[in-house]
């Protein structure tokens, strides 16, 4: 089933998550709910908080981004590929690295793209959906879709990252997501 995703604005997005156990009711299906959200909005990334539930659970496919780039795309990412992964309880341990910036946008906010500077190493903890542990490094692209998915559950956006200035400038276009003022091309829940 496909899921309303929450908009900005929306109290969820700026809680932090908490932490779940394998009896959480329903599992399978939300996640199932999410990847067909996620498909559907055009997305590489969900997280719980983004269809309205504060829990530490997010889904990633970047592997289909890397199936659309060619050759001389690839290289710029060094032997990286993508991957697809069910986050649960994650808690990013470390970040190094180069810090280096890149265009975001996220589902929460439609029609919204900054640039956003993220450490290009992080090391994760996480359990996957059989809740078997993982400790896991991620760079370049992967480690920062993971990065963004992330802060969901920790009651952050990516517009976070950027400067309060910027922000400032930008109000009324954020405002405009809060009031459903947007095309966002699935279904969005507003805040009340």
């Amino acid at each position: 089933m496909i899921l309303p995703i929450t908009a900005y604005g929306h109290p969820v997005l700026r809680q932090v998550a908490k932490d779940i156990t394998p009896d959480f009711p329903e599992l399978n299906t939300l996640i199932s709910n999410m990847w067909e959200t996620m498909y559907k909005a055009s997305g590489m990334g969900l997280a719980a908080p983004q269809v309205n539930q504060s829990i530490r659970l997010f889904v990633i496919d970047t592997a289909q981004v890397f199936e659309n780039y060619d050759e001389e795309e690839r290289a710029v990412f060094e032997g990286e590929t993508g991957f697809k992964k069910i986050f649960i309880n994650a808690k990013i341990t470390s970040k190094s690295g180069k810090t280096w910036s890149c265009d975001e946008g996220c589902l929460s906010l439609p029609g919204f793209r900054e640039d956003v500077s993220r450490e290009n190493i992080i090391e994760i903890e996480y359990v996957d959906e059989n809740f078997i542990a993982h400790k896991e490094t991620y760079k370049g692209l992967n480690g920062r879709v993971i990065q963004h998915e992330y802060d969901h559950i920790e009651g952050k956006l990516f517009i976070d990252h950027i400067s309060l200035l910027k922000r400032k400038m930008l109000k009324k276009k954020l405002d405009d997501i809060t009031l459903g003022r947007v095309k966002a091309g699935y279904r969005m829940l507003l805040p009340k």
